[in-house]
């Protein structure tokens, strides 16, 4: 799921593309896709784009009229840009198929402005990402699940947030009702940066380690979200995931940790994992997996020492 590095420069890109651009309709392949009734898609017809804004990991591009459409690419919606001239009055555009033009099935809606075409697209058969068509700002904070943004609290304010509900960091980190812009990835990164268990308790942290913890993640957001500006380089990207060879655990089971070496472990639930390093963040514990200590029940290590003496035999 795009989460705030990958939503902000996205948001970024639809400013310096469609910025000051009209919308000259919106298609919709899929009814799914569109979660409210009024204002109809025709409502959106000419209007120009007067700013994109994003609310918590919703992109949200505004319109003259006080008109918004918010767009949430869930796990596996993407957003691509294609340039086309605009088609002069009285005439009309020659209809290409979407097979022969490349979208095919994967595309859920395409805006068409007057310099080109922005494409949601989905991949996959469970259809998750939504698009919600709106009038007045109001309607669009509505959207906003209620959690505060990391980058605008204090550490006294962040350990309010933490000691809201005592669960794991892990659990704090992506609730949007808490946090926002943080999802499964970019949570094991932050943890293993503030060399965090995944599992420690929010309940349990002081004023000192939620200085920390909230360090780590500005700094790692705010890191990544520059990294991914650069390689982007103003340019569409291919390809948007959650998994990238720079990262240090998130995805890397079994690699060497980065900082100490030690074998990245992981833990996985319904579509999710939780990937950390047992000598940085849980003091040489190793937490079971269910799938792979079913399968290898007594033999599952349980701390790094273990699994160590076990990899030399």
């Amino acid at each position: 799921m795009p989460e705030y590095p990958d939503v902000e420069n996205y948001a970024s890109l639809l400013r310096s593309t469609v910025g000051g651009h009209r919308l000259l309709r919106i298609s919709i392949r899929h009814p799914f896709l569109l979660r409210t009734v009024d204002p109809d898609a025709s409502a959106f017809a000419g209007a120009g784009v007067t700013d994109v804004c994003t609310v918590a990991k919703r992109i949200a591009l505004a319109f003259d009229g006080d008109l918004y459409a918010a767009i949430h690419l869930m796990i596996a919606g993407r957003l691509a840009w294609r340039d086309e001239d605009p088609v002069p009055d009285g005439e009309t555009r020659k209809t290409v198929s979407p097979r022969a033009s490349g979208r095919g099935k994967a595309t859920l809606a395409e805006f068409r402005f007057d310099n080109g075409v922005l494409s949601l697209t989905e991949a996959g058969t469970t259809r998750r990402a939504s698009l919600h068509l709106l009038r007045g700002r109001a309607a669009l904070d509505k959207l906003h699940p209620g959690g505060a943004d990391p980058f605008a609290l204090t550490p006294a304010a962040f350990l309010e947030v933490l000691h809201r509900e005592n669960r794991t960091l892990k659990r704090v980190l992506t609730d949007q009702r808490l946090l926002t812009g943080i999802g499964n990835a970019y949570s094991d990164e932050i943890l293993h940066a503030a060399r965090m268990s995944p599992f420690t308790r929010s309940a349990s942290l002081d004023l000192e380690d939620a200085a920390a913890l909230l360090a780590a993640c500005t700094g790692t957001l705010t890191e990544w979200r520059n990294r991914l500006r650069d390689q982007w380089d103003g340019a569409w990207p291919k390809k948007v995931t959650a998994f990238r060879p720079e990262m240090a655990v998130h995805g890397k089971f079994g690699a060497p940790c980065p900082r100490c070496g030690t074998p990245i472990q992981r833990i996985r639930y319904a579509e999710n994992e939780c990937n950390y390093c047992p000598t940085c963040q849980t003091g040489g514990v190793i937490y079971k997996d269910r799938a792979l200590s079913r399968l290898l029940k007594d033999e599952w290590p349980r701390t790094v020492a273990e699994l160590e003496e076990r990899s030399r035999g």
